[in-house]
């Protein structure tokens, strides 16, 4: 039998790569992930369900191929609003006009078209402001009545058929799910998947019920692109296995201005709890056409990794554009150079949060201090659920963390967990057995040397989650 391949990264902060028709093969998939992808995204908004199953069984053959774990995230579209048709297909709108939206199916003109969401007629106020194509146009709403809006546009431009609405003013009375999101959450659950990502989060309820469906197959990644959820952040985390920060939609509702000091303000209140966080969204947008990014995209990558976020994402980038390879290569490039200089090691310590009062976080907490002492070359955790290499990845020690797990499901959902080198092992069932396992899968993965301290974290009694109660440093042989 030929010998695994070791793959070790060289950096704490992960990479979520989109699929899709770029690198929807078995050879693309194994070079983005060799180029250092950590986990792959399946966009819901395109492709069909055969293709999915397709792109995700790819995946799990590349898996077995390379034996080492792979996440798999699920992006559930959430509920889209559009405007309807125009008769002509599109119409130029002018700053200054009334223009009416409504339930009537007849094509629009200059004049009106359909909005066919009677939430939105239900919700908006006068002074409600409705961003239309992304935020290009936007129009003020005047009147209200049952059926329809009279709106003045504030800026104009070029109005084409199903073109989105976002209404940042107000919390609208839509579920997170759709009936289509319903059906390919089902889909997603049955094949597998490691992450759900629900789109368009407003409040903690939407997340209580994508939980409930879950019941524990996946994580659920709340994805913060409404203002409203801001609202409810705490709330929302609270309830969330992992968060993204979804600057496409986010950046349209709220002032470009205010999108830099939001995205911080999640990272912070994310690490906090000890939530996995993903910045995503045009992160080096121009490598979809370009072999090299913008100066300002990679101080933009620089950024989230400096602010500490556990993961952060290409879409375009992988999915559609000419050099997926490359913009891989370059996001972990970029990642290793930030995380090698010692001003990216003095901001991570000093945004560090306090330990909760529990005997776990303190173990964890006590664990990177050792192992800053030590100088330990490894934080070894032994973990049934994923919780301990959490609460230690929490603590953003300097020594990366190996994650032995009996649970495949388990490694998998650690591969978007900031430092955790997650793999699947068999149960120990003593403290004896557990430090020998540590001892030797440190070396096999190239984490210490003979004779290097480890420091190894496990729970008495074995196989309990959530029970992490033991510290030791141990002589690796």
């Amino acid at each position: 039998m030929a010998p695994r391949m070791r793959i070790r990264r060289r950096r704490r902060t992960k990479i979520i790569a989109t699929i899709g028709p770029a690198s929807a093969n078995a050879d693309m998939l194994e070079k983005l992930f060799i180029a250092g992808a950590d986990v792959f995204r399946l966009n819901f908004s395109h492709g069909s369900h055969d293709d999915h199953a397709r792109n995700f069984a790819l995946i799990r053959d590349l898996e077995r191929k390379l034996d080492r774990p792979i996440g798999v995230l699920a992006d559930v579209q959430g509920p889209k609003l559009r405007v309807g048709r125009f008769s002509a297909g599109k119409v130029q709108l002018q700053s200054g006009q009334k223009f009416r939206l409504d339930l009537d199916p007849t094509p629009g003109d200059t004049t009106r078209v359909q909005l066919p969401h009677p939430e939105i007629l239900q919700s908006a106020g006068i002074g409600t402001n409705l961003l239309l194509d992304d935020g290009k146009l936007r129009l003020r709403v005047e009147h209200v009545r049952p059926d329809h809006l009279i709106t003045t546009v504030v800026t104009g431009g070029t109005l084409s058929d199903r073109k989105g609405v976002n209404v940042p003013d107000v919390v609208l009375p839509i579920p997170a799910l759709t009936e289509k999101d319903r059906a390919d959450f089902a889909f997603a659950l049955e094949h597998g998947v490691d992450y759900i990502g629900l789109s368009f989060v407003q409040r903690a309820e939407d997340v209580a019920e994508a939980r409930e469906i879950a019941a524990g197959r996946a994580w659920i990644m709340s994805k913060i692109e409404k203002p409203q959820a801001l609202d409810e952040l705490d709330a929302i985390l609270a309830l969330s296995d992992c968060v993204m920060v979804a600057r496409g939609d986010l950046g349209v509702e709220l002032p470009p201005e205010d999108v830099p000091l939001a995205q911080k303000r999640i990272i912070r209140a994310a690490r906090q709890l000890g939530c996995p966080v993903v910045v995503a969204t045009q992160m080096l947008e121009s490598m979809i056409s370009a072999p090299a990014p913008t100066r300002a995209e990679a101080s933009d990558v620089a950024t989230a990794v400096f602010d500490g976020a556990d993961a952060v994402m290409l879409s375009a980038e992988t999915a559609a554009g000419q050099y997926p390879q490359e913009a891989v290569t370059m996001m972990d490039r970029i990642i290793a150079r930030v995380e090698g200089n010692d001003g990216w090691r003095t901001m991570i310590d000093a945004s560090r949060p306090e330990p909760e009062h529990s005997v776990a976080d303190a173990i964890a907490s006590a664990a990177r201090q050792v192992a800053h002492t030590i100088q330990a070359p490894a934080i070894c955790t032994f973990t049934s659920s994923g919780s301990t290499a959490r609460r230690t990845a929490r603590e953003r020690p300097e020594a990366p963390i190996l994650a032995l797990t009996s649970a495949v499901e388990v490694a998998r959902r650690l591969a978007v967990v900031w430092g955790v080198h997650a793999l699947q092992t068999t149960e120990t069932h003593t403290m004896t057995e557990t430090v020998a396992r540590c001892s030797r899968f440190s070396l096999t993965e190239g984490f210490a040397k003979h004779g290097q301290d480890i420091v190894v974290l496990a729970g008495v009694p074995f196989g309990q989650p959530g029970s992490t109660n033991a510290l030791r440093v141990v002589r690796v042989k």
